[in-house]
């Protein structure tokens, strides 16, 4: 079975593995940079103020916010097509081999949420940023993995694909139920009504991009008035982008998730990651890892996600629910569990929502995040290295 879903794993597992390294570049240019005499025009440059749009008709937001909440959208819809073709037609279109990804996705996004809540019991504040440790970074996950080269059997590589799609999946559910503002009803009425009209586009079969995103930009618009994160627009753009099995020689969703990955890939995040990453690291010492929200963010996903991945799967597999990847030790399968700890790209967004109106926490939000994504950068890697194959 394997054999005949490979393709779309392949192409998607290149792209994702290069542009892990552009995203690791973008990430320490925005260190250095942080930490350099050019920091104030670095940090002062994101608060800056944009206006697009015509005459009155527009948007001002700050730098870091069109990053984050236009850019981003971009992100969260391309994630989602992937999410959509791989459950209509992909991987996951098997329950049984979609088993073993979702109960490991599943782990991967409890055990880290309930290491950082521990952690953090008594404090109101600081325990809205729990679920920043159980998101998992596709392309950096993917890019270390793919540095191991033969060392990782295409079935793990495939099972990492998956799981990290799930756990995308579940980013999104946990952003649109957990990290929404006072919610308006006229822009939650305006953006039902423009979800509709996409659903009516679909309906006919409509096989140009062009109404999509026309109706699109207005679904992000009223998004964004909402209350509701303006990324979730994305999201449900892309839930309306057809893609039918029997349109054998065409499908809108294939085309524009291949037009726009390239751009996503080397340019959205990257530019995210660079935003995002920039931490002035003067002062910083081992108590201040010791804090509240670095520490339950770094246990989360170095501790909580490897924990969660691999005991969540093991019972599955010896319960025989699920079945192992084939040509799979168990040492490779743990390694690439430790993996999963890299949340960097999804857990700094995560951060930015959770604390949003604390933002005194954000530093210790990058610190615990690069701090927890590197350890298990390092360790899975090595894990994986040392390990003699199957």
């Amino acid at each position: 079975m394997i054999q005949k879903i490979t393709k779309g794993f392949i192409s998607f597992f290149k792209l994702e593995a290069a542009s892990g390294v552009v995203l690791l570049f973008a990430a320490v240019i925005a260190l250095i940079i942080s930490n350099s005499e050019l920091s104030s025009l670095y940090f002062s440059t994101l608060e800056k103020y944009l206006f697009i749009g015509i005459n009155n008709f527009g948007l001002k937001l700050s730098v870091l916010h069109w990053i984050n909440d236009a850019l981003m959208a971009v992100f969260f819809f391309f994630v989602t097509l992937e999410i959509k073709r791989e459950f209509l037609q992909g991987e996951l279109s098997n329950i049984k081999q979609a088993l073993l990804p979702i109960i490991a996705a599943v782990g991967g996004m409890v055990i880290p949420a309930l290491i950082y809540v521990f952690i953090n019991l008594g404090d109101g504040e600081t325990l809205k940023g729990w679920a920043i440790p159980s998101a998992t970074d596709i392309a950096f996950s993917l890019g270390v993995l793919s540095l191991l080269g033969s060392r990782v059997p295409l079935s793990l590589k495939v099972f990492l694909t998956a799981l990290a799609i799930i756990d995308d999946l579940g980013a999104i559910v946990i952003i649109a139920l957990f990290y929404s503002g006072d919610l308006s009803i006229k822009y939650l009425s305006l953006m039902l009504l423009a979800f509709i009209v996409l659903l009516v586009i679909n309906k006919f079969n409509v096989k140009r991009f062009i109404p999509y995103l026309i109706v699109g930009i207005f679904l992000w618009d009223f998004t964004h008035n909402s209350g509701i994160h303006a990324t979730i627009a994305g999201v449900l753009l892309a839930m309306t982008i057809p893609h039918r099995k029997k349109d054998k020689d065409f499908s809108l969703l294939i085309k524009v998730e291949h037009a726009i990955s390239p751009y996503v890939a080397f340019g959205i995040m990257p530019i995210f990651a660079f935003a995002n990453a920039g931490v002035s690291l003067e002062g910083l010492s081992l108590s201040s890892l010791l804090d509240k929200v670095p520490l339950g963010i770094v246990l989360g996903l170095f501790v909580g996600k490897q924990l969660g991945v691999f005991v969540f799967s093991y019972v599955s597999i010896k319960l025989k629910i699920a079945q192992m990847p084939s040509n799979t030790s168990w040492y490779n399968f743990y390694g690439v569990g430790v993996l999963t700890g890299i949340g960097f790209t999804m857990s700094l967004f995560v951060g930015n929502l959770a604390f949003a109106d604390n933002l005194q926490y954000m530093d210790g939000v990058k610190i615990g995040v690069l701090t927890g994504s590197l350890l298990s950068t390092l360790f899975g890697y090595f894990l994986i290295l040392l390990t003699p194959n199957r």
